[in-house]
């Protein structure tokens, strides 16, 4: 009974449309997808009875710092990856700002040796560019790893590619698609400068978004478009927080055709600018969370194709180093447990349908990276599926936070829909709370071009 499933009575979510059905898994590899009741079970299948629960493709999030190695005091790729699935999230793109930093072959493949041998979800890790190091970005193999990764602000590990020329020799060169943290590095400290002068060195933390600004982050994202269009690169811009960038980014979802895309991250879908009175340091993230207005536009895009990819940018740091003063907080925060849960909650107030989540962080990041048999529930494709309990209250608690660092931004806030079972590969790797800590996810491959 290996990896072999039946599960039935399901509401199937895949490709733009809910079906009532069920789904085939053998070998790990979907065999049957079709509407209605299967009739005679099937022989040596375990048969799971969704009864009426959505079944999702698993979530691909193109955007996490699992901080192994070297900040494992905040996270390790083993804690975090079952984070990850007991959230339905059953692979990742993992990003190089760990200690040493992954800027050359040799330490990106450490980093998959390592989560080969440790993590419960499948795995891929972008190579971080730096002012010199084009010639390792040339040597990327475009099947096998998920990107370079281009920090033109500077963020948790000061990656900072700040050398124009380095920058057109990345645009022009790289092998593959290009990821790009955008915020511009002068307006940052300027803004800096000036509340500095107001505030001394307690700056409060409602300042953060005066602080990396709309403006920085517009200056620093045309510039990538810039390049890119130049260029003619692959470029995907990461964690979009302001409604004046969406100018920059074409309608739709033509992955073959649309060669600038966008992403946006859950914490800038669900809090604002006024949240910083209640949450402080708990939601400084780099870029900040904005406007209402900011955050509405975010969600308008998702629905008009502007933006293409919902991620969490999950980035755990220790309670203790959050809660310091502004200049000492690093920015960023647990996410991939309840980033599934808290877009459903979106469907539950009528902002999104279920359909576009699925799209979203399923389907897209599968079609725009170019992940092999990943992302969809169709036969041929991998058994990462997610069954979801879209009628479930339940409420974010220390005693069921899965993170090493042991906190959320979410603690204290319920939501009403729950994932129940996580299947990686066609393993059961999380059902109702209980873990299958022997499941061991698989590198992703790339199916494209660049």
């Amino acid at each position: 009974m290996m990896n072999n499933y039946l599960i039935k009575n399901a509401k199937i979510v895949n490709n733009g449309a809910i079906i009532d059905g069920f789904v085939l898994v053998r070998g790990g590899v979907i065999r049957a997808v079709a509407e209605g009741d299967p009739g005679v079970e099937q022989d040596q299948s375990e048969v799971i009875d969704a009864d009426g629960r959505y079944l999702i493709p698993g979530i691909i999030d193109d955007q996490v710092h699992f901080r192994e190695p070297g900040l494992t005091h905040k996270a390790e790729i083993a804690t975090e990856s079952k984070a990850a699935v007991a959230g339905g999230v059953t692979s990742y793109m993992e990003m190089p700002n760990t200690k040493p930093q992954a800027t050359t072959i040799e330490e990106l493949e450490r980093k998959y040796d390592r989560a080969s041998e440790v993590s419960m979800a499948n795995y891929s890790f972008y190579l971080g560019a730096t002012n010199d190091n084009i010639n390792e970005i040339k040597k990327l193999e475009p099947g096998r790893n998920c990107g370079v990764k281009v920090f033109m602000g500077s963020s948790t590990g000061n990656m900072l590619v700040d050398n124009r020329r380095s920058l057109e020799k990345i645009f022009a060169e790289s092998p593959t698609l290009i990821a790009t943290h955008c915020e511009d590095e002068t307006t940052i400290r300027k803004n800096t400068d000036e509340q500095r002068a107001r505030f001394g060195e307690d700056i409060p933390v409602h300042m953060h978004p005066v602080i990396r600004s709309e403006e920085a982050c517009y200056l620093s994202s045309s510039l990538a478009v810039e390049l890119a269009r130049k260029h003619q690169s692959r470029l995907h811009i990461l964690h979009i927080s302001t409604a004046r960038e969406l100018e920059l980014f074409e309608q739709g979802t033509d992955f073959d055709r649309k060669s600038i895309t966008a992403e946006v991250c859950i914490h800038h879908l669900w809090f604002h600018d006024e949240d910083y009175e209640r949450k402080g340091t708990l939601i400084k993230w780099n870029p900040a969370i904005k406007t209402k207005h900011d955050r509405d536009s975010l969600v308008a895009a998702l629905l008009n194709d502007k933006i293409d990819v919902i991620a969490t940018d999950h980035a755990p740091h220790t309670i203790e180093e959050k809660q310091s003063k502004y200049f000492e907080s690093p920015s960023g925060g647990p996410m991939v447990q309840h980033a599934l849960v808290a877009m459903l909650e979106l469907v539950h107030k009528n902002k999104l349908t279920i359909e576009k989540v699925v799209e979203k962080m399923c389907h897209a990041p599968a079609r725009l990276f170019g992940v092999k048999g990943r992302g969809f529930i169709e036969p041929g494709y991998q058994a990462d599926l997610v069954l979801v309990d879209m009628e479930q209250e339940w409420t974010v608690a220390n005693k069921n936070i899965y993170y090493k660092c042991g906190w959320s931004p979410f603690t204290g806030e319920t939501f009403h829909s729950k994932v129940s079972h996580t299947w990686v590969n066609g393993k059961l790797v999380y059902r109702d709370g209980l873990f299958n800590e022997m499941v061991r996810g698989e590198r992703l491959e790339f199916d494209r071009k660049s």
